[in-house]
């Protein structure tokens, strides 16, 4: 990899910096080679995202996988990622389920059942989104 190489720069608050300081140092790396790795990390987690082949509900999994990181430090509103996800409009998503994607945890549940879903008991927030999301999209779980 004798790639040419750029300076980046980003904002991070200090507990970032500290947690990347000691991972790096426990892990016996340099702090840029951790952000190096980090970066290459997220970006291989999101390649289906840069691929036109993906689109709609290909795409589901991986948004179920990331919802909590996008929620938490993207601003992301429900209309862009609706326009993310459903162009080309192929294998579409309705805008009620992008919604479900992007509702913080503790609200999942009544949300569904608002949608009349019936939900298992002693099923977490997320598993029951997950169920739902896959058994209405005929999405196959990997065992």
């Amino acid at each position: 990899m004798n790639e040419p190489k750029q300076i980046v720069s980003m904002r991070l608050v200090n507990s970032q910096i500290e947690q990347v300081e000691a991972l790096a140092s426990r892990l016996y790396l340099r702090e840029s080679d951790l952000y190096q790795f980090a970066v290459s990390f997220t970006l291989n987690k999101l390649d289906k995202l840069t691929d036109d082949r993906y689109s709609g509900v290909d795409l589901l999994p991986l948004l179920l996988e990331i919802r909590e990181d996008i929620i938490n430090n993207l601003n992301i509103s429900k209309h862009l990622l609706f326009k993310i996800v459903n162009i080309p409009p192929s294998n579409f998503v309705e805008m009620t389920d992008i919604e479900l994607l992007l509702t913080p945890t503790h609200l999942i549940k009544p949300f569904l059942q608002r949608l009349g879903e019936k939900l298992p008991d002693n099923v977490s927030p997320e598993n029951c989104l997950k169920l739902y999301l896959y058994k209405k999209y005929n999405l196959v779980t990997k065992q």
